[in-house]
């Protein structure tokens, strides 16, 4: 795992950069604020002297302020500042809330002569209806900033933001950086810490990519010969497999720069932005060189281009395309600069970025057979507590068809599971646990189920597991439950399908009717039929349909195939007329009818051991492959499984090793003559 994984993520963090940004706009509201409260000349009118000396006169000023000895600022009294007078004599002035003063302003000569004017009028008035009057020094601050103040502050802000911008600054501040490239990087300060021994089950898939390894340990091993080095390999394969960390593994044993991003990272709405960011990919690429390029679901930005789209309508996307294109064709051989590229979805890809020169090598990663699961969760085992009775030879031939995240995400649950029970180490069956809750979904133990409908749950169960117990093809037992998971299962048969890549006309209806087992069971025992096979139905169906259609298993429509593996999304047409269509649907139905009566048959025949183990799964509602042969008794088709065979072939093995350590008895021999 990298550094950046090893850290605890409850661990305290370092100092948290400042933010700027908001800094100036606090600055900013501010300014709006002083401007708005400090300059108050906003909120006052200019009158005369003599409008002052009649508003004196009518007991109309509450208060006057000599400032700076040159203005005098009136405030009016409460009752004249409410009269019809006054009332609409400031609307139109900007201020926040009441005006409460000063309302009025005028120029005067000096505050001493201005002193001596008020005095004279108001002679003889007693002193507590005289108007209070004071003297303030005032600084110009209110001034500057409704002037010249606001307009430095506002050049400042402009000035610093676009700084930020045009630089590697805060999130959401890179305006300027939008056409740079979002690539990660790995180098010798940040290095890859994943290494081969991490990745487990890809033995092929490592060999194929290995060269990579050692062309940029040793380029000149290479070059001596005049071998050119791939420069691009595209790695293929399902979801969870491990493509993204096998490019992690590349890098760390090249010990190389590695440039990680997704293919996402090159679409912007903004056009010219993605071909500007794989221009800049290329460059940094080459100042780091030797180096790795690593563009995770590339068919983001790699579709096929015009494939059923409109005129301009993917012009940006496939501009970028064009830009990817011609870089990777661009630099020379020698560069040190590889291109890994990951992908699920290969058959929508652009076939010019396919081609040799760009990326020569496809490198397949499929799910790992049983070897490879045994191999992957020995890697997950390392750092979990396990007791003694935990096999990896048992869990991997218990998860088949699992994919490397499958299998690391069952052993965490079974980890986590082992924890919320308060165990010490974690068994055997804390993993099956974890893999029902995978497989099945979380357990509904607060689910109430109608006894009359748990008793049809249990012979639909059961009626799977006689139907495969009996077919010779059909996959061994593992476990029937009825116990209910998931959204709508209220039971399920787990069984261990064979590790084979062919299967037969018989081994096919052999499935079938397996999947059929529970719909006849049905029937049989209550004469009525439910609605829990849904899940087995669509399987048969898209099951017959493959037959007919795909594998050319039927005589009446031939040995022949409709199916395109390289069709396109949009299209409409069927490869075939509506009469074929007419004998394709006759004939599926013929094969399901074919199953579903042979099924029955069959369950007829066994049905002490259908009631049987109905009754058992009432009871304890989780049947086990020894419980089976406990009650019914053993398969009557006695074959070694891909399990068993490898478990025994590794008994051999070890064997055969043991052997080979003994040392070897002398013995007298004759001679030839």
């Amino acid at each position: 795992m990298s550094e950046n994984n090893n850290r605890n993520p409850l661990a305290p963090r370092g100092p948290r950069k400042p933010n700027f940004q908001g800094w100036i706009v606090a600055l900013l509201i501010a300014a709006i604020l002083g401007i708005t409260f400090f300059n108050k000349s906003s909120a006052t009118r200019e009158i005369s002297q003599k409008r002052f000396e009649r508003m004196v006169k009518d007991r109309e000023v509450a208060e006057v302020v000599v400032v700076n000895d040159k203005i005098a600022e009136v405030t009016l009294t409460q009752q004249a500042a409410q009269s019809p007078k006054y009332r609409g004599f400031f609307s139109d002035k900007p201020y926040f809330g009441a005006n409460h003063g000063p309302h009025f302003q005028f120029q005067i000569a000096s505050g001493e002569t201005f002193k001596k004017d008020l005095d004279e009028l108001q002679q003889g008035l007693p002193d507590n209806e005289k108007i209070d009057y004071r003297f303030e020094q005032r600084g110009d601050w209110s001034q500057w900033i409704g002037t010249w103040g606001f307009l430095i502050i506002m050049i400042l802000a402009m000035y610093f933001l676009l700084g930020r911008m045009s630089g590697a600054g805060g999130p959401g501040g890179q305006i300027f950086n939008i056409g740079k490239s979002r690539a990660a990087l790995f180098d010798a300060e940040n290095k890859v810490k994943i290494t081969f021994n991490d990745v487990a089950g890809l033995d092929e898939a490592k060999e194929e990519i290995k060269e990579i390894v050692d062309y940029l340990k040793n380029p000149t091993k290479f070059t001596k010969l005049g071998a050119k080095i791939p420069k691009g390999a595209l790695l293929i394969g399902p979801p969870g497999t491990g493509k993204t960390l096998l490019a992690k593994a590349v890098a760390g044993e090249a010990g190389v720069p590695f440039f990680s991003l997704s293919g996402s990272d090159f679409v912007e709405m903004f056009v010219g932005v993605g071909a500007a960011r794989v221009r800049d990919l290329f460059k940094q690429a080459k100042e780091k060189a030797p180096c790795i390029i690593f563009i995770d679901e590339i068919d983001a930005v790699g579709r096929s281009r015009g494939r059923g789209s409109m005129p301009g309508a993917n012009d940006e996307r496939e501009n970028t395309l064009n830009s990817l294109l011609v870089e990777m064709d661009g630099f020379a051989t020698d560069s040190g600069i590889i291109i890994l590229a990951a992908t699920n979805r290969p058959d929508v890809l652009d076939p010019a970025l396919q081609r040799p020169g760009r990326f020569d090598r496809q490198i397949s990663i499929d799910k790992p057979d049983i070897v490879g699961r045994e191999a992957i969760f020995k890697v997950h085992l390392k750092p979990l507590k396990l007791a003694q009775d935990v096999d990896p030879k048992d869990l991997a031939a218990q998860t088949p068809g699992f994919a490397g995240a499958e299998i690391a995400n069952v052993c965490n649950e079974a980890a986590l599971i082992a924890a919320r029970r308060d165990k010490e180490l974690i068994e055997m069956k804390d993993f099956q646990d974890a893999m029902d809750r995978v497989i099945g979904g979380l357990e509904k133990k607060n689910k109430i189920i109608s006894p009359e409908e748990k008793e049809i749950v249990a012979f639909h169960e059961a009626g799977h597991a006689v139907a495969g117990w009996y077919l010779e093809h059909a996959d061994p037992l593992v476990k029937v439950t009825i116990v209910p998971r998931g959204v709508a299962a209220l039971g399920y048969a787990q069984y261990l399908p064979r590790e084979q890549y062919l299967y037969r006309t018989e081994q096919l209806m052999d499935e079938m009717c397996m999947a059929l087992g529970g719909r006849a069971a049905e029937d049989l025992v209550f004469g009525k039929i439910s609605t829990g096979a849904l899940s087995d139905l669509e399987r048969i169906t898209k099951l017959a349909y493959s037959m007919v259609t795909m594998y050319g298993m039927n005589d009446v429509i031939g040995n022949v195939s409709f199916y395109d593996s390289k069709q396109s999304e949009y299209a409409f047409n069927k490869p075939y007329s509506e009469e074929t269509a007419k004998h394709i649907d006759e004939e599926v139905r013929k094969i399901v009818d074919q199953a579903y009566n042979r099924t029955k048959e069959l369950l007829s025949e066994k049905r002490e051991a259908l009631d049987i183990i109905a009754k058992e799964l009432l009871e304890k509602e989780i049947l086990y492959q020894n419980d089976l042969e406990r009650l019914i008794g053993k398969r009557p088709f006695e074959r070694e499984t891909v399990y068993q065979a490898y478990k025994n072939k590794g008994a051999e093995v070890k064997e055969e090793i043991g052997r080979e350590a003994k040392p070897a008895e002398t013995e007298p021999q004759s001679l030839p003559m």
